[in-house]
């Protein structure tokens, strides 16, 4: 049944999101915001990065930008959403009004869904500071770096496949959809800024896991090297 004055611009038109106010700064200002912080934020990191440790490769630094970038999110701005998820229908503060704005695509995050919430909490005291901790390792050339940056990319694939499949199944078969039809909010919101999160990670991923076999190829070769001696 449609509601012809829904009290809010999420979907589905009845999720019970309690106390909505529009977001009041614009769009392009809440995005170029965003985009010019996060900008300043990573480019003073690679900078720190390249004089502090020269030794680094251009690869490494760029890695050590992504897990940085991956952590700071996780731990400011999903935790922000952690903190705040019970009022974030009227928030007015700029993580609310870009959270308010995101949740156009899933307003589980309107509603304080449990399987959001829950993954959420996970990756914001578990894999974000794991994260911080693997673009450390980088830096300092830590040998833990593959082993812990296999396990954090593990957990992102696991994470953000599950969020795509609960609000899948929701969508094809108990025909509830979260996102709004327009086509903007489901490829741009939805999609694209999550799968970065599989992309990337799988990328990283094989890294680990090829640099962890080669580290015990090499091991088994100097082993049977001994025997022979």
């Amino acid at each position: 049944m449609m509601l012809e004055n829904p009290l809010h611009p999420y979907y589905p038109i009845d999720a019970p999101i309690n106390g909505y106010t529009a977001n009041e700064t614009p769009l392009l200002e809440l995005l170029t915001l965003a985009s010019i912080g996060s900008t300043v934020l990573l480019g003073t990191v690679f900078a720190l990065a390249r004089y502090l440790q020269p030794s680094l490769t251009k690869a490494d630094r760029i890695a050590i930008l992504w897990f940085f970038f991956s952590g700071i999110t996780h731990c400011l701005f999903e935790g922000y959403f952690i903190i705040n998820h019970k009022s974030m229908a009227s928030a007015q503060d700029f993580f609310g009004q870009l959270w308010k704005e995101y949740a156009l695509s899933d307003s589980r995050y309107m509603t304080a869904d449990t399987m959001v919430l829950c993954m959420e909490t996970m990756t914001v005291l578990v894999w974000g500071p794991l994260c911080l901790t693997v673009a450390y390792s980088i830096f300092c050339e830590s040998s833990l770096r593959y082993p812990l940056q296999l396990l954090v990319c593990l957990s992102h694939l696991y994470g953000d496949s599950l969020y795509y499949a609960t609000s899948l199944y929701d969508h094809y078969v108990h025909e509830r959809s979260s996102c709004r039809p327009e086509p903007f909010y489901f490829w741009v919101y939805y999609f694209f800024m999550n799968f970065i999160w599989i992309v990337v990670p799988l990328y990283y991923l094989l890294q680990s896991a090829g640099s962890i076999k080669g580290a015990f190829d090499r091991l088994k070769a100097i082993d049977s090297g001994r025997k022979f001696q």
